[in-house]
């Protein structure tokens, strides 16, 4: 039998709340694997030194550390007993190319994403998450408002 995984973007905000839920009933139909995808936006700069390399790389992995522990973590104690397998990843990069990655790594079959996140100004001017998944994925993308 093969597995069923469904990538569900996840920032902590209502409208990934709200596309957390939408996934889980779209697994129990199904029976998918959940794989909650958490990004830390972070850009590479070639011009620093070793020493701040070495800093940005603790305070990367204090981030990751967090991230884990204040939203991943709730997330799926909250969701486990819905679902019948559930797992997170949370990465570092641009949002939808990393979402898109994950997706593309863990074979998924369709992706979940809030329609409005933790974005702003930057969505209404550079686009946003949702949309650019949906242009780009090379699975289908259900945005939930």
């Amino acid at each position: 039998m093969m597995t069923i995984n469904f990538v569900v973007g996840f920032d902590g905000s209502k409208a990934s709340e709200a596309a957390v839920r939408f996934a889980v009933k779209q697994a129990q139909t199904c029976d998918a694997t959940l794989i909650i995808a958490h990004v830390l936006e972070w850009s590479p700069y070639s011009f620093l030194t070793p020493t701040e390399i070495e800093e940005r790389h603790a305070r990367r992995n204090m981030e990751l550390k967090r991230a884990k522990e204040a939203l991943i973590d709730p997330l799926l104690e909250k969701i486990k007993s819905e679902v019948g397998a559930v797992e997170s990843v949370i990465r570092y990069g641009n949002i939808v190319d990393t979402i898109i990655a994950i997706s593309k790594d863990s074979d998924a079959a369709q992706i979940f994403i809030g329609r409005t996140g933790h974005r702003g100004v930057a969505s209404r001017v550079f686009g946003s998450v949702a949309g650019s998944l949906a242009q780009h994925a090379s699975v289908p993308v259900t945005i939930i408002p």
